[in-house]
């Protein structure tokens, strides 16, 4: 049986391969990257794989069993993407498909949730066996905004009191990993999501407790909030992006109880806690 995982060198990807290499030889393993010589380090075979260049798709799935479809960073972009890679798989014969959706995809209000459902749609269009890993937010997506309220003195934000279900990257990969490696876990879709919900003004009272420090929350209109984080040179569309995801946070958008993830991963999903801990020793705070 052989697996492969696109985006095999981005953050995601590559806790991945290291995931399933604990658990088989690497032999049957296949990254692929749209530039390999970012993956040699991975210690598996390498395909080149450009979601943009549709003649690299096909051959390098040529023998592939399973294939994990980490959904592209190129919002705006990714259905195209996406149907370039599935009608790849069909053609190569892979048997198949796990894909990384977004959590509760068919109803969440979410500015990425469009994409995700075009793409389930595809998928299920395709008539190859598919399971949807419905990931929610990345606690590490938190960690920019974590050392800016280190170093200014207060965390901001949109989200209100909306309760945020993150897991670490770790968590999802090994989710992953599972699926793939258990043939009884695929054909379904999971919600997955962290174990225990936090609030920003939770997560600030654990940054101020762990850094010994008041940190409060600030919490900003989504205007106000875009315009803060384009202040910090981030790109006004990227930032007005950020703004909205967390406007909707604060309708419950992120949230999610179901507990998928820590029961295919067979543990309780990393906490807040011990993000805010290794970002602070990472920091030397």
């Amino acid at each position: 049986m052989t697996i492969a995982i696109t985006g095999a060198t981005g953050q995601l990807g590559q806790i991945v391969v290291e995931k399933l290499k604990v658990q088989i030889d690497a032999e049957p393993i296949v990254a692929l990257a749209r530039n390999p010589e970012k993956a040699t380090e991975l210690g598996v075979e390498v395909r080149v794989f450009d979601y943009n260049a549709t003649e690299t798709l096909a051959p390098a799935l040529v023998g592939v069993d399973q294939l994990l479809l980490i959904s592209s960073s190129e919002i705006g972009q990714r259905v195209a993407q996406h149907k370039a890679v599935i009608d790849a798989a069909k053609a190569a014969g892979v048997k198949h498909i796990a894909y990384t959706s977004f959590l509760r995809a068919a109803e969440n209000p979410t500015p990425v949730t469009s994409e995700h459902v075009a793409t389930e749609e595809l998928l299920a269009a395709s008539g190859l066996s598919t399971t949807l890993l419905r990931n929610g937010w990345y606690t590490e997506n938190y960690a920019m905004g974590f050392a800016a309220a280190l170093e200014h003195g207060a965390l901001i934000g949109a989200s209100g009191d909306g309760k945020i279900s993150a897991a670490t990257r770790e968590d999802y990969a090994a989710a992953a990993a599972a699926v793939l490696m258990d043939p009884a876990k695929q054909g379904k879709t999971y919600e997955l999501a962290g174990d225990d919900a936090f609030t920003l003004a939770e997560a600030a009272a654990e940054l101020s407790r762990q850094a010994g420090k008041a940190i409060p929350y600030v919490n900003m209109t989504e205007a106000d909030y875009a315009a803060a984080l384009a202040q910090t040179g981030m790109p006004p569309e990227f930032a007005g992006f950020l703004a909205a995801m967390d406007t909707v946070t604060a309708t419950g958008a992120l949230f999610e109880d179901s507990k998928d993830l820590s029961a295919l991963i067979g543990r309780e999903t990393t906490p807040l806690s011990a993000v805010v801990t290794y970002l602070l020793s990472s920091s030397g705070t």
